[in-house]
């Protein structure tokens, strides 16, 4: 009987955030937004390289979509820290559900098409993230309690994570199933109960201090805070060094095909591996959350990916491969998870926009300047070396916070 109660608080613990309903309807809201703009990423991949026929185009893709993301960023996070977090989402995911009805109607004579109207399609949802990506990031601390903020930050990764494995099957099966006009009209579907949920969400007000602060200054306010806060720039320093030195997963095609000889069926296994691990560890840190030693944790988990890396880089078997891509996802979901709760704790409210566009703007440039770095190293020092490098660089970055970041190993979470 003892051991049923010790079960039922645990189960009870690990869905403490969810009683809160308001953070259900933004779980609902991130999970659907997730899997349609997967969709879209997949839909759109397909369609420009059916037209075109050119590797480049996809990487044009990217360069477009990121381009107006991390420009827009940090005055995404200036108004988020403004107005209505709740309103500005709402506005946000109108601007990508109007690019993408327009792409549905655009594209649904295929034979008149052209390329042109789609990378603006790609340019407008681009921009659309750049204003929801902080917006989103600072809204969900208003949700909840500060004593669930490690709770909700693991179910806020483990679902992202989730959606971002189903939202490309989604889309390469509706693609393949019912074409691309068909495909496009399901992503306006979950965009529109995205925004449904964000209606029936309670707004929250915002208490902005220093309403006389001009745009400049208030970004420079902002930064300034994350750079002087020693817990958030060792944190996003931390993910950022670890995304930008550890991006074998941009290489991996070229491992599939070289080193390990497994094909596309292989290729698509060796991508969900990561994704795979971080679920595996959400569900785990739900139930055992990361608060005592937060600090060394985290930098325990970013010296285990660098080490994945070195291993992978090593490795000629397809089974080692998985297991150590799967490891990887286990390692950076803990970094993850912490480093979050980190930004959600240590700043204040009125500013929560601003440092998280800050963390957007790192986090989501490393990734595609990690797949970049990965691209040069490997054409500089052949492909094994240059993940031995970026593994080797990721622990050494541990190395330099474990010394000289003494406040995050004492560390420890609400």
């Amino acid at each position: 009987m003892l051991g049923l109660n010790f079960f039922m608080t645990k189960t009870k613990n690990a869905f403490v955030a969810w009683k809160h309903k308001d953070y259900r309807l933004f779980l609902i809201a991130k999970v659907c937004l997730t899997i349609a703009i997967q969709m879209q990423s997949i839909i759109l991949s397909w369609l420009i390289y059916e037209m075109t026929k050119d590797p480049l185009s996809l990487g044009i893709i990217g360069l477009i979509e990121a381009a107006p993301a991390l420009t827009v960023a940090l005055f995404g996070g200036h108004l988020a820290d403004r107005l209505s977090r709740r309103k500005l989402l709402i506005w946000s995911s109108a601007i990508t559900l109007s690019a993408s009805a327009f792409l549905a109607v655009y594209v649904y004579d295929f034979g008149k098409i052209s390329t042109w109207p789609i990378y603006l399609t790609i340019f407008l949802i681009g921009l659309a993230r750049g204003f929801h990506a902080p917006t989103q990031a600072a809204f969900w601390g208003q949700l909840v309690p500060k004593e669930h903020y490690v709770n909700a930050s693991t179910w806020n990764s483990s679902l992202w994570q989730v959606a971002a494995v189903i939202g490309p099957a989604m889309g390469g099966f509706f693609y393949g199933w019912i074409g691309v006009f068909y495909s496009s009209l399901v992503v306006c579907a979950f965009i529109i109960v995205t925004m449904i949920c964000y209606l029936l969400i309670k707004d929250r007000h915002v208490d902005y201090h220093n309403k006389t602060e001009s745009i400049l200054q208030s970004l420079k306010t902002g930064v300034n805070f994350v750079f002087k806060n020693q817990y958030i720039i060792s944190a996003i320093s931390l993910d950022l060094f670890a995304v930008l030195f550890g991006g074998a997963v941009a290489l991996l095609p070229v491992f599939a095909d070289t080193i390990l000889h497994v094909g596309a069926e292989g290729l698509g296994l060796l991508r969900a591996a990561p994704a795979v691990g971080s679920v595996v560890m959400a569900i785990y840190l739900a139930f055992h959350p990361p608060r005592k030693d937060a600090g060394y944790k985290m930098l325990a988990s970013v010296a285990g990916f660098g080490l994945c890396m070195i291993g992978f880089a090593l490795s000629s078997s397809f089974v080692v491969s998985l297991l150590l891509l799967f490891l990887s996802g286990v390692f950076d979901n803990v970094s993850v998870v912490i480093r979050s709760t980190i930004i959600q704790s240590f700043t204040p409210d009125e500013m929560k926009g601003r440092v998280s566009a800050v963390n957007s703007i790192f986090v989501g440039s490393s990734n595609e300047l990690g797949a970049f770095e990965s691209g040069v190293m490997a054409k500089m020092m052949g492909l094994i070396p240059s993940v031995l490098f970026g593994g080797g660089m990721t622990l050494l970055v541990v190395l330099v916070t474990f010394v000289k970041a003494k406040k995050l190993k004492e560390l420890r979470l609400p």
